[in-house]
C-alpha cells in the first residue's frame, strides 16, 4: 500500500515529520517497508542566474554559459535549445549525483572547452518527463536550495511516497483514511472526518440492478447510478501526480476517479458505459462456460457458481475482480453507469484465483472491505465524476442490502495486564477504542463495519496495546513458584536422553531423525510387522507399521548414502520404537549403526574396517554417561537380527538387559540393501536402573586403601566352550572380593589334547576391611575353580 504525504495530510491534521510518520506506522502494526524522500537526492542542487552565452566553438548545438552560482562564475557547457542569458536555472556541481541519468557530475571538457558542472531539466532530476530544455524557474535567488524552493513554490514534486506492508487481517489500513484513523488514535493528529452528502438524482436510473436469490450470500448489496453528459478527458494534473506517485497510471477521469477511491477510502468502484449496456444489470452466480473479454486484454471462461454482472446479452465484469473490454468507458463516452458493491471475500478471492487474476479490487475485497461504506462510497465519486466530467447524476439504484454484522465483545480492563503484561487505565483503553471507531455501551464493545478481524475479547486487547505501543512493555522476570534455589525441571528420562545424544556425537556419530513408519518387510526383520502395529491408514505403502526399533531406519539411511558413494557411515538416533499399538506400548531406545572403516585412507595405515569392539567400546560409554552399573554381565542370546557369534548383551543378570552390541546378521543387511558388514548397538535407557541418591551431589569416591591381588588360572575346556562363560562363572564365586576377570591367553592343540583348548584369565581381588591372608586367596581360588568347573565342566590346567 503506497501513499504520499500530502495525501495523507488530507485526512489527517498533523505538524509530524515523515520519519515520525514512517516510525509510528511500524510501531502501530503498518510496518514500512520504503519511504521515497525526493528531497534526499535534490539537496546538492542550487539555484543560479545564466549571465551571458556564446556560441561553442566547435559544436553547433552547444553554448557556452556563462553562469552565477553559489560557488561564485562557473562555465558551463550546455545543449538545450533554451539555454540563454537571463533565465534562473538549476546548477549540478561537480561530485553530485543526477538521479534521471544516473551520473555524477565531474569537471571535464566538450570538445576542447572546460565545464564545470551542469544546468539539469526535469527528467535529469526524476521530477517529470519534460526533457526538451533545462528548468526554468520564474523566481529563486543565487545559492539558494532547490529543493527549499521547491517546497515552498512547487511542493507535489517532492511529496515523500510511504509504503507500508498489510497483514491481511489489516483490510482497512488499504485506504488512506484508515490509516490516518490509526495515526490520530495514537496521537499523531487529528482524523480529518468529512461528512458525505448525497447527491440528489435529477431522473429516474435507466438501468435497474438485481442479484439472483442464490447470489445474495456472494453479493449482498449492488448499488448504482447513471451519470449522463459526462466529458471524460485527461484527469486534472493534481489527480495523475497522485496516482503516479503510487505507480498507477493515469488513464482518464473517469477511470482515475474510481482508482483514486480504491486507495483513498478503500473503496473499489466500477464505472459501466451506459450506452453499451444492453437493459439491465444483474448479479448471478455463472452456469459454466460463459465467457468475457476482461479490461486486461484477456478473455475469461468461468466455472460454475462464479459472481459475474451481466447485462440482457452477455457477462460484462467479473464480481469484485475486474470490468468488461466492451462495456469498458473511452474517450468518447458520454454517459457512463457508476457502480458500488459488497463482495463476499472467501468468494472473491476463490473466483481470483481460479482465474489467475491479481487486481486492486480483488486484493481489497478479499480482506474486506467496509459494507457501510458502499453507497457513500458511491455518493463521493458521483460527487467528483460532476466536480470533473461533468454531467447529470440519475437517482440511486440498489439491489439487496447493506450486511449488519452488530458483534460485541465485553472489555475486560484488566485483561491488557494478563495478556500483554501492560498496565493502562481504564478510561484510556475506552478512548483508544473510540478513536479507532469502536462504539461503547457500558462494557460492551462493538467493533466499526470496517474492521471485521475483530473477533473476540483478546483482539480488544491487541488493539489498546498496539495503540498504546508495545515498546512500552516492561521487562519483568517471571515469578517462581518456590523461593530459593531452583529446583531441575527435566526428568531422569529427558535427562538420559540428553545425556545418549550429547555421548554418541561426542563418539563421532551423526544423529539421523527418521519416521516412526516402516514398510511391513523391515518390521518384520527385526520383530514387528504384526497387525497391532499396522496403521489404518498409512501415509504410503512403505509406512504401513510403527518400528518395533530404531535399527530398521538407520540401515535406510546407510543404503541411502551407499547408493550416493558414502561407504563409509557412523549414525545413531534417540527415539521411540514400539511393540503394541496401545498408548504407553512404546520404549526408548538409543541404536547406532557402524558401516564400512574407521577414517579415511593415510600414509600411517591406521584405517581398517569397523568390528565388533568398536561398537563395544560406544555401547560401555554410553551405559556410563546414562549412569549404569560399572560391574555389568556380558551375555549371548540377542534376538535373531544379530550374527549368532558376534554379539553379545550388556545385562545385570538374565532378565535385566541394558544393551545389545555386534554385528548385524547378514540376511538382514542383504534384505535391506546394505553392502555389509554393519556393526550396530541398542541401548534401553529406561532399563539402567535409577541413583539411590536423588540430590545433585556425586557420591563420595570410594577407594581401598587395602593391597590388592592378582592371581592367574588356566583351564582346559572343550573348544566349543565360550570364553564368556568361563568368565562369569569366575566372577560369581565372590562378587564382593572379585573386582575383575579377564582372559589373556587361549591355547589350542598340543598338550592340552584334541577337541580342548586352554584358557587363561587373571582375576583381580580387592579387600574392603582387612587384609588377605593366604588362607583367604587360596578360599577364594577354590570357589572359583569349583564355579568353573561347574559352568564349564573344565579343569584346572597343571
Amino acid at each position: 500500500m503506497k501513499f504520499t504525504l500530502s495525501w495523507l495530510k488530507e485526512h489527517l491534521e498533523t505538524e509530524a515529520t515523515v520519519e515520525e510518520i514512517a516510525e509510528t506506522l511500524t510501531d502501530l502494526g503498518l510496518e514500512v517497508e520504503e519511504v521515497v524522500n525526493p528531497l534526499d537526492t535534490l539537496k546538492p542542487f542550487t539555484i543560479g542566474k545564466v549571465v551571458s552565452t556564446e556560441q561553442h566553438p566547435d559544436a553547433d548545438r552547444l553554448r557556452v554559459c556563462e553562469v552565477e552560482t553559489d560557488r561564485g562564475m562557473k562555465q558551463i557547457i550546455c545543449g538545450a535549445p533554451n539555454a540563454r542569458a537571463g533565465i534562473t536555472v538549476v546548477v549540478a556541481h561537480p561530485g553530485t549525483y543526477v538521479p534521471g541519468i544516473d551520473t555524477t557530475i565531474q569537471v571535464g571538457k566538450i570538445r576542447g572547452v572546460e565545464s564545470h558542472g551542469m544546468m539539469a531539466s526535469e527528467r535529469e532530476m526524476e521530477l517529470s518527463d519534460e526533457h526538451d530544455g533545462i528548468i526554468e524557474l520564474p523566481s529563486g535567488e543565487v545559492g539558494e536550495s532547490f529543493a527549499d524552493w521547491l517546497i515552498e513554490n512547487d511542493p507535489a514534486k517532492v511529496d515523500p511516497v510511504i509504503e507500508i506492508a498489510i497483514t491481511p487481517n489489516r483490510g482497512d489500513a488499504l485506504g488512506v483514511h484508515g490509516i490516518a484513523r490509526d495515526l490520530a488514535a495514537r496521537g499523531l493528529g487529528r482524523l480529518i472526518e468529512t461528512p458525505v452528502a448525497p447527491v440528489p438524482g435529477a431522473f429516474p436510473c435507466p438501468i435497474g440492478v438485481t442479484i439472483d436469490a442464490d447470489a445474495l450470500e456472494h453479493a449482498p448489496v449492488f448499488a448504482g447510478r447513471v451519470i449522463r453528459g459526462v466529458k471524460n478527458g485527461p484527469s486534472p494534473a493534481w489527480l495523475q501526480a497522485r496516482l503516479k506517485a503510487i505507480g498507477l497510471r493515469p488513464i482518464s477521469a473517469l477511470v482515475d476517479i474510481t482508482n483514486f477511491f480504491t486507495f483513498d477510502r478503500n473503496r473499489p468502484l466500477h464505472v459501466f458505459d451506459a450506452d453499451k449496456v444492453a437493459g439491465d444489470l444483474r448479479v448471478h452466480l455463472a452456469t459454466g462456460g460463459e465467457e468475457l473479454l476482461a479490461l486486461d486484454e484477456k478473455t475469461y471462461r468461468f466455472r460454475r457458481d462464479q459472481v459475474l454482472i451481466s447485462d440482457d446479452k452477455a457477462v460484462e465484469s467479473i464480481a469484485g475482480i475486474m470490468g468488461g473490454e466492451v462495456s469498458g468507458v473511452t474517450g468518447e463516452t458520454v454517459n457512463v453507469f457508476l457502480e458500488s458493491a459488497y463482495w463476499n471475500p472467501v468468494t472473491t478471492a476463490l473466483t481470483a484465483r481460479d482465474l489467475k487474476i491479481n487486481s486492486d479490487a480483488k486484493y481489497r475485497f478479499e480482506r474486506g472491505v467496509d459494507p457501510a461504506f458502499t453507497l457513500p462510497g458511491l455518493e463521493l465519486a458521483t460527487a467528483m465524476v460532476l466536480e470533473l466530467c461533468g454531467g447529470e447524476p440519475s437517482e440511486v439504484v440498489v439491489a439487496g442490502e447493506v450486511p449488519v454484522d452488530d458483534r460485541a465483545y465485553r472489555l475486560d480492563t484488566k485483561r491488557i495486564e494478563s495478556l500483554v503484561g501492560m498496565s493502562l487505565p481504564e478510561e484510556e483503553q475506552r478512548a483508544t477504542l473510540e478513536a479507532l471507531g469502536f462504539r461503547l455501551e457500558g462494557d460492551m464493545a462493538h467493533p466499526p463495519s470496517w474492521r471485521p478481524d475483530v473477533r473476540g475479547q483478546a483482539d480488544l486487547v491487541e488493539e489498546v496495546a498496539r495503540i498504546a505501543s508495545l515498546t512500552k512493555l516492561e521487562p519483568k522476570p517471571m515469578t517462581r513458584p518456590t523461593q530459593g534455589i531452583a529446583r531441575p525441571i527435566l526428568t531422569l528420562h529427558q535427562k538420559r536422553e540428553r545425556a545418549a545424544r550429547r555421548t554418541m556425537a561426542a563418539l563421532g556419530y551423526n544423529e539421523c531423525v527418521t519416521y516412526s513408519f516402516i514398510d511391513r518387510a523391515s518390521a518384520e526383520l527385526f520383530g514387528g510387522g504384526g497387525e497391532e502395529t499396522r496403521l489404518e491408514n498409512p501415509i504410503s505403502s512403505e509406512m504401513s507399521h510403527m518400528r518395533p526399533a530404531l535399527l530398521p531406519g538407520l540401515l535406510q539411511a546407510a543404503a541411502r548414502n551407499q547408493a550416493r558413494g558414502f561407504a563409509d557411515l557412523a549414525l545413531f538416533e534417540v527415539g521411540a520404537a514400539f511393540h503394541g499399538g496401545e498408548p504407553g506400548e512404546q520404549h526408548t531406545q538409543v541404536s547406532g549403526l557402524l558401516v564400512g572403516h574407521t577414517g579415511p585412507r593415510d600414509p600411517h595405515g591406521s584405517r581398517r574396517p569397523v568390528d565388533v569392539f568398536d561398537v563395544r567400546a560406544d555401547a560401555e560409554a554410553v551405559l556410563a554417561a546414562l549412569g549404569a552399573p560399572a560391574k555389568v554381565q556380558v551375555l549371548r542370546g540377542a534376538r535373531d537380527w544379530w550374527h549368532p557369534g558376534r554379539h553379545a548383551m550388556i545385562a545385570l543378570g538374565p532378565k535385566k538387559v541394558l544393551g545389545v552390541f555386534g554385528e548385524l546378521h547378514p540376511k538382514v543387511l542383504r534384505a535391506m540393501d546394505v553392502k555389509g558388514p554393519a556393526m550396530a548397538l541398542t541401548i534401553w535407557p529406561d532399563e539402567v536402573p535409577e541413583p539411590r541418591s536423588k540430590g545433585p551431589g556425586r557420591a563420595a569416591l570410594e577407594i581401598s586403601d587395602l593391597q590388592a591381588v592378582e592371581r592367574d588360572f588356566a583351564f582346559v575346556v572343550d573348544a566349543g566352550v565360550e570364553a564368556l562363560a568361563l568368565v562369569n562363572a569366575a566372577q560369581g564365586a565372590d562378587k564382593t572380593l572379585i573386582e575383575s576377570v579377564s582372559v589373556f591367553d587361549e591355547f589350542v592343540g598340543g598338550a592340552v589334547g584334541e577337541g580342548k583348548k586352554s584358557l587363561a584369565i587373571a582375576v583381580r581381588l580387592q579387600p574392603s576391611e582387612t587384609t588377605l591372608t593366604e588362607e583367604d586367596i587360596d578360599a577364594v581360588a577354590a570357589r572359583i575353580v569349583d564355579k568353573v568347573e561347574k559352568a564349564t565342566g573344565g579343569v584346572l590346567r597343571g
